[in-house]
């Protein structure tokens, strides 16, 4: 079978030769520890440093019919002040906010201002770098491979960005639900608008591009629950979500939509499903019950993920645990497993490296380093 064969058919719950082999990466921090425990120093950063030494199937996928649906241009990360162990900086997303710095190890960042905090700055970012007419947003070869996309051996996503995700970055958690509550149409204004440069952009590939998978990222729920209610979710985005998930599914054939969360996901499942969005990812184990999903929405929906990485950390008999705990979901065919969640580096290489062997010869596929 050919890799979209294999992945098109782990959706749908179909037979294949073997389950495809995918990862979540490494954080960046992860790699000094590995290439002082025998990773050889040109594999790094983060996705693509296990991809490339591990020969995951990520590898042989090619170019996607994508078009720009962010921020253009974005928001250029820089230093701006240097504070012993800590910098501030700002993030792509036009935040400012001090961090410790990347050699001391990862860190939450403290928020000290948001690009968005007001009207007016929301207007200035909508005119002058959410433009839809923005003539940036459109690749100058994407009918090159819009053609490529009905041949194409491996599966072709598209990017779909976030109704929620996006705007939380550029406002803050706290700033945007209290706006829901204060002023819920300007939450709608942000949101429509996003919506609007989906549309807008994937009418350059409607009819022309054959997509298997649209990918969402939102982030938007914690140890314990989503970070907007169910009722605010219902009302504000999936509607909103049905609009995209629906045009590309007439225009494209894109029967799946996968959505990139963390935290406990339960209540906004249904409602993800209700929007077009059937693949949850990466189901993080520590706040996530996949069987629970899996037993409320049954062959509807689809996993990436699940293997809970604190397993990695534990060593390779909570490696087989681990494995033996996800062994039943196997037999429903429907989900893709990896870690849940990038590899941090609490990780050891050779644990790793362990936890590859027993995936390879889980999937039967044949294990490669180097």
């Amino acid at each position: 079978m050919t890799h979209r064969e294999r992945y098109l058919n782990v959706l749908q719950g179909k037979p294949v030769d073997r389950v495809p082999d995918y990862e979540f990466g490494a954080w960046d921090q992860t790699y000094p520890r590995w290439h002082s425990e025998g990773m050889p120093a040109k594999y790094e950063g983060s996705d693509w440093g296990i991809i490339s030494y591990f020969h995951t199937d990520d590898e042989t996928n090619g170019p996607a019919p994508n078009v720009n649906i962010g921020l253009l241009p974005g928001f250029e990360g820089r230093v701006l002040e240097e504070k012993g162990d800590t910098q501030i900086i700002m993030d792509g997303d036009g935040a400012t906010c001090e961090m410790v710095r990347s050699e001391r190890g990862a860190s939450i960042p403290r928020y000290l201002r948001y690009a968005i905090e007001t009207r007016k700055d929301w207007e200035k970012i909508r005119d002058e770098r959410l433009r839809l007419d923005d003539p940036r947003r459109i690749p100058g070869n994407l009918d090159e491979v819009c053609r490529q996309s009905h041949t194409a051996d491996y599966p072709v996503g598209l990017w779909c960005g976030s109704i929620y995700g996006w705007i939380r970055n550029w406002m803050g958690v706290e700033n945007l639900s209290v706006a829901v509550y204060e002023d819920p149409e300007w939450v709608e204004e942000m949101m429509e608008h996003v919506t609007l440069l989906m549309l807008h952009g994937y009418r350059h590939i409607a009819g022309k591009a054959k997509v298997d998978s649209g990918h969402w990222w939102e982030d938007m729920c914690y140890k314990s629950g989503p970070l907007l209610s169910p009722k605010h979710f219902a009302q504000l985005m999936v509607p909103r979500y049905k609009r995209v998930t629906g045009f590309l599914r007439r225009e494209c054939g894109c029967e799946f939509h996968v959505l990139d969360c963390d935290g406990r996901i339960n209540q906004l499942a249904g409602l993800w499903l209700e929007g077009g969005i059937n693949v949850m990812f990466p189901i993080e184990s520590a706040w996530t019950d996949i069987y629970a999903v899996e037993r409320e929405f049954g062959s509807r929906m689809a996993y990436r993920g699940a293997f809970d990485k604190r397993a990695l950390i534990a060593g390779p008999a909570a490696i087989d645990r681990e494995f033996d705990r996800l062994t039943p979901l196997f037999k429903t065919g429907r989900l893709i497993p990896h870690t849940d969640h990038r590899v941090p580096p609490d990780v050891s290489f050779e644990s790793y490296r362990y936890y590859r062997r027993r995936k390879c010869q889980i999937l039967g596929k044949e294990y490669r380093e180097g």
